[in-house]
């Protein structure tokens, strides 16, 4: 299915590569801040569902209907384990747009899921403040292409765990421990479906993402 059409100042080719940027610069008057975020995960895992929750805008989504071989009973059923009414896959990217509090807004990045769509991770993942893992723990291996991504250049993320029916029930401990995670990388849990959720995830994300930073920085100059 072809990618909807957005407006040409919500066009996220022309916003991407920019991690912030600064509304109002003149001292005494706020800071209008417009921060990058990915939002990964594996196939099926919500990255769409989320950003289609919460975004203010009408979300852009790339998808492309899963083929005959991908649906069918076959060598690549695996693939689907747990997502077995699924008929359609993002093939680039999908964007929307939130504004957390006035002056804070977020432009959101959901990567493609497929393993070969993965080669437009590092382009969407360029000036990206931080990142949102979604997890779905009935194929929780499928998160581990994602944390290594962000493990490896840095990017701050936190891994959250969208609770599908009938799932596993495990802890955010359990998670982390499963994942291998850094320590202090936070794991949260939520519906993906669900606007309250999806919000309370991404503040998660920025005040993390701003710990870590700050960290780095006073490192660096330390």
């Amino acid at each position: 299915m072809p990618p909807e059409s957005i407006d040409s100042d919500e066009n996220p080719r022309a916003t991407h590569r920019a991690p912030a940027n600064v509304g109002r610069t003149m001292i005494g008057e706020d800071i209008a801040l417009t921060l990058k975020i990915v939002v990964a995960g594996g196939f099926g895992a919500g990255k769409s569902t989320l950003i289609g929750s919460v975004s203010e805008i009408r979300p852009l989504h790339s998808e492309e209907e899963l083929s005959e071989r991908e649906t069918e009973s076959g060598p690549v059923r695996g693939d689907t384990g747990g997502v077995e009414r699924k008929t359609s896959t993002t093939v680039a990217m999908d964007f929307g747009r939130i504004t957390v509090h006035s002056g804070l807004s977020l432009l959101l990045f959901g990567t493609p899921g497929r393993d070969r769509f993965r080669f437009l991770w590092e382009e969407l993942c360029e000036g990206a403040l931080a990142a949102v893992v979604l997890a779905d723990t009935r194929r929780l291996e499928d998160c581990f292409a994602a944390v290594d991504h962000f493990e490896r250049r840095r990017i701050p993320f936190v891994v959250a765990v969208n609770r599908f029916p009938g799932a596993p029930d495990h802890t955010e401990h359990d998670v982390a421990q499963a994942l291998d995670l850094d320590g202090g990388t936070p794991v949260v849990l939520c519906d993906a479906r669900d606007r309250a959720s999806g919000r309370e995830v991404l503040i998660r994300t920025v005040e993390y993402a701003g710990r870590m930073h700050t960290a780095r920085l006073l490192a660096s100059v330390g």
